[in-house]
């Protein structure tokens, strides 16, 4: 029984066939896109920063630093490199295949689905769009329904910009993406949570088509007694409260060694007052929570510890000020869901191995943060603990750079992307071995009796 036509499904053939007359593929024709999408970003600044505004309460400011920035040093990074990565690697041959050359050579998968979050709706789309493009793929966008205005702003802006065929964007919510995730894409690139992943995963599996997820956990921030205190808070506050704690990897919790815990306390409740003043409700640089299921959720994690600092909720701005608890029940929801908001529980720890025990005891988280002067301590934390990705005396910044991949380990994701990572994300590497004609070795040939004589010499 063949399966019925839908608007989706008829897409997705219409993708497929473009891919299939190689106009992808051309290395300039590949360029050429990536400078339209620097196009598309450049040429609608105001109304990408408006449609963010709108969202999440995103200042303009922050829009460029997180999303608009990040998402045009990927596209320029490609274009630069472009050249460089899709040519043929030549490698060694082995003396039993020679004579013979052996290249590996990038192709692009075929035609992909990449699907975005709500946090950061513009440059979770459009940065492995990027690698798409530069692998020579076709791309179907499914940006989240969540963020509405950014969704919006996307499907009217990228067909100006990319052949319908080429580049599509899908609207929609939960029955648009499972339509989607029914039809055999060359490759899925999900950004979201864990439980999504799973369906996406699942669904994948049917087609036997490879996944790149991009999850989330709880990343854990372990600050030693041997640290600049002020200088850490202002880090850790900054990484935490960015988006209102809405980034995949903000710091969770803070895991504080106990002789330190009321100075680092008070150092994040300075720096907190510093960045949004007295009352961040006012505050222009500070963002909202997505939506009223979000903000529910959140509330109900303020009951899980004494409040040492925020705490203030209003339901008709979905706000919730950035917040501390401190007692927390490790048994709680604070501490066993990932929280994605700006509240942040402190635990405090006696030795360092308690910390790396605390760790271990939990899924392998998408970031870990150190906070130490002790290099036997940072050294003890990176090889004693897994994670997706580690920054010492800092936060988030080490996912800024495209000379690094980006991506989780275990529950926190599969897969990795930023920089020539997204360009690997998207191609198959193709092993090719050339021989000539000439001096066509008998041994290889039946009957079989004579390769004993030389089978362990060509080996």
């Amino acid at each position: 029984m063949t399966k019925s036509s839908t608007p989706i499904s008829q897409m997705v053939e219409s993708h497929k066939k473009f891919f299939a007359s190689g106009r992808t593929k051309p290395i300039n024709s590949r360029i050429h896109h990536l400078k339209q999408l620097e196009r598309l970003i450049t040429e609608n600044r105001d109304l990408v920063c408006n449609a963010l505004k709108k969202d999440l309460n995103k200042s303009a400011p922050e829009a460029e630093f997180t999303e608009i920035r990040e998402t045009l040093r990927e596209t320029r990074y490609a274009v630069h490199r472009l050249k460089k990565w899709t040519k043929p690697k030549r490698v060694s041959t082995p003396l039993a295949l020679k004579p013979g050359t052996s290249h590996i050579m990038p192709e692009p998968l075929g035609t992909v689905l990449i699907i975005s979050p709500w946090n950061y709706p513009f440059s979770l789309l459009l940065i492995p769009l990027a690698g798409a493009i530069a692998a020579g793929n076709t791309v179907v966008l499914k940006p989240s329904e969540i963020a509405s205005e950014t969704s919006k702003l996307l499907a009217e802006l990228v067909p100006q910009y990319f052949e319908p065929d080429f580049i599509s964007v899908v609207q929609g919510g939960v029955d648009e993406t499972s339509a989607l995730l029914e039809e055999a894409f060359d490759h899925i690139f999900f950004t979201g949570s864990e439980k999504v992943g799973k369906i996406v995963m699942k669904s994948a599996a049917e087609h036997l088509t490879s996944v790149t997820l991009e999850l989330g956990g709880k990343s854990p921030c372990i600050v030693d007694k041997d640290v600049d205190a002020k200088i850490a808070a202002k880090r850790i506050a900054w990484g935490k409260f960015l988006n209102a704690g809405q980034t995949c990897v903000a710091p969770d919790y803070i895991l504080v060694q106990e002789e330190i815990k009321d100075t680092l306390t008070s150092a994040i409740r300075e720096q907190i007052n510093r960045f949004y003043g007295d009352d961040p409700k006012l505050s222009d640089s500070y963002c909202r929570i997505i939506n009223e299921s979000h903000y529910s959720r959140l509330t109900g994690f303020l009951q899980d510890g004494n409040i040492v600092c925020g705490g203030d909720t209003n339901p008709e701005q979905r706000y919730i000020s950035p917040t501390i608890l401190d007692n927390v029940d490790l048994d709680s929801d604070v501490m066993t869901e990932e929280i994605f908001g700006p509240i942040l529980p402190l635990v405090p720890y006696k030795t360092t191995q308690d910390a790396v025990d605390f760790v271990n005891k939990r899924p392998k988280p998408l970031a870990l943060y150190a906070f130490s002067n002790d290099r036997g301590f940072r050294d003890h934390i990176l090889q004693n603990t897994s994670s997706g990705g580690a920054c010492i005396n800092d936060t988030i910044l080490q996912i800024t750079s495209p000379e690094m991949p980006f991506g989780g380990v275990g529950k926190s994701g599969m897969g990795s992307y930023h920089g020539k990572w997204s360009f690997d994300t998207f191609s198959h590497y193709k092993s090719i071995l050339k021989k000539p004609f000439k001096l066509d070795m008998f041994l290889r040939y039946p009957p079989f009796k004579p390769l004993l004589k030389y089978i362990s010499r060509i080996v």
